[in-house]
């Protein structure tokens, strides 16, 4: 019975060397070891042998199986070097030839402005802080002096995240003072930070979003006063803008975490419907700020009879849409590339030193 194992072994290697093609590689394994193959037909007859004859041809049509597979998978890779041989002999690369063009990248105008906030407030000597996307109850309101019954406080304003009964609620921050009050509770002062970041509300259209970007500002010592906040913010306005003389006027105003509390204008033109920032008979509000409120100090362990200091914020879409005349809030989130090679940059300066505040 060994003879027809022998003769079929012949007849595979005459197949397998007659096959030029992965399709008649295909083919030879199918007439042998198929589901009517000529193995497996041998296979389907070992149960009418004794138990000694059909354990030894077991064993020797397994090995013949074994034999078939591996040889056929030799051929296949066999034909396939051959097929890569005759490419390669065939084949040609110019490489005298211009490369191909690659578009160039762009940086977004939040980046850019971020960037740039950085820069000017780094050569008044403010830190860059960050802190977690993610606040408790106590960072995000609490321990800013606002209320439980303030607007901000609820769900229609506010992204609440599910939590343990019994356990403080989480928040999706709505600006970044909370790292403000992380800084406060860590450092000592002196302190001079400021904080951007991504924040949430519950708000959209042409002018919100429910994820925006904030940039705050912290300074905290023994001698500062609303003179120093009122220098530091026309300076970076003038700054920003690239406008020596651009108009900047306090408006009094109320946040529960400074007092007193200013809205920050500059000037502007609204003639023939065009906004244009500078020299005008008109104001445009684009940040609030104020002296930090006492008892935001006491809440974050700081002797507010021997300490004081001023906090500021912005949205940097804003102020990146008003410099450089981007009309809808919603397109710098909808990844078109026409858009940002409009409106993008090509060069990026890195921020210095950066503070990591995590819960």
């Amino acid at each position: 019975m060994a003879d027809d194992l022998d003769a079929i072994r012949s007849e595979l290697d005459a197949a397998a060397a007659a096959a030029d093609t992965t399709a008649a590689i295909e083919a030879v394994r199918i007439d042998f070891l198929g589901r009517k193959g000529r193995i497996t037909e041998l296979l389907k007859t070992l149960g009418a042998l004794a138990p000694d004859a059909r354990r030894e041809r077991g064993a020797n049509l397994n090995r013949l199986k074994t034999d078939v597979e591996s040889r056929l998978e030799a051929r296949r890779r066999s034909l396939s070097d051959q097929a890569l041989d005759q490419r390669l002999g065939s084949e040609r690369f110019d490489v005298t030839l211009p490369t191909r063009p690659e578009s160039e990248g762009r940086l977004h105008p939040i980046s850019q402005t971020i960037d740039e906030v950085v820069a000017i407030f780094g050569e008044m000597g403010f830190q860059v802080a960050e802190g977690p996307d993610i606040e408790d109850d106590w960072h995000n309101f609490t321990a800013l002096n606002i209320p439980p019954e303030h607007p901000a406080r609820q769900t229609m304003d506010t992204f609440y995240l599910p939590g343990q009964p019994g356990a403080p609620k989480t928040v999706l921050r709505t600006h970044t003072s909370p790292v403000q009050v992380r800084t406060m509770k860590i450092l000592k002062p002196p302190i001079r930070i400021i904080v951007p970041g991504r924040t949430f509300r519950s708000d959209s259209d042409a002018t919100h979003s429910p994820m925006f970007h904030q940039v705050e500002g912290l300074l905290i010592d023994e001698t500062t006063h609303f003179g120093h906040l009122k220098g530091c913010l026309i300076d970076f306005c003038r700054a920003f803008f690239g406008i020596d003389n651009l108009p900047v006027r306090f408006r009094p105003s109320y946040f529960p975490f400074t007092e007193p509390s200013a809205e920050v204008d500059i000037g502007c033109s609204r003639k023939g419907g065009e906004l244009k920032i500078g020299g005008g008979d008109d104001w445009l509000e684009i940040l609030g700020s104020g002296m930090v409120n006492p008892k935001v100090l006491e809440n974050c362990g700081i002797d507010s009879t021997k300490y004081q200091g001023f906090a500021f914020g912005m949205g940097l879409e804003r102020i990146a849409m008003l410099k450089h005349g981007i009309p809808d809030l919603r397109t710098f989130y909808e990844s078109d590339l026409r858009w940002l090679r409009h409106y993008g940059f090509s060069e990026l300066s890195v921020p210095s030193m950066v503070l990591g505040l995590e819960p």
